[in-house]
């Protein structure tokens, strides 16, 4: 079994920054073969894609919104991958998600499981 565990999380006003943390642990688990995404869901909305990093940590993508202000990094040596936030806005605001890729599309939610518990952002104007 496989859990992933966020942390970062926190409120920050308008153009500030965060660095959200994703950590993987499990016995039958090589973080090194696994791609990992970002997500994040408001209340009241679906779950939205916001980065996703390959498995050696080489290939970012990123959705439009977030693209030029969060940078996504992968560790492999820490189990961890990174989401640097920056130049925060308001409607950034939502609990923020990894999740394990597992198939099918790299920006839908449910080509991902393994999902944290979640860590909040709140961006304050």
């Amino acid at each position: 079994q496989v859990q992933l565990v966020e942390s970062g999380g926190g409120l920050v006003q308008a153009g500030g920054s965060l660095r959200l943390s994703c950590v993987a642990s499990g016995r039958t688990f090589t973080f090194s073969s696994e791609a990992v995404g970002w997500f994040r869901q408001a209340p009241g909305k679906e779950r939205e894609f916001i980065a996703r990093v390959s498995a050696s940590g080489a290939i970012p993508n990123y959705a439009d919104s977030v693209k030029g202000r969060f940078a996504i990094s992968k560790v492999n040596a820490k189990n961890t991958v990174y989401l640097q936030m920056n130049n925060l806005k308001p409607e950034d605001t939502a609990v923020y998600y990894c999740g394990l890729y597992v198939k099918g599309s790299i920006w839908a939610s449910s080509g991902y499981n393994n999902w944290g518990q979640g860590t909040q952002v709140t961006v304050s104007s």
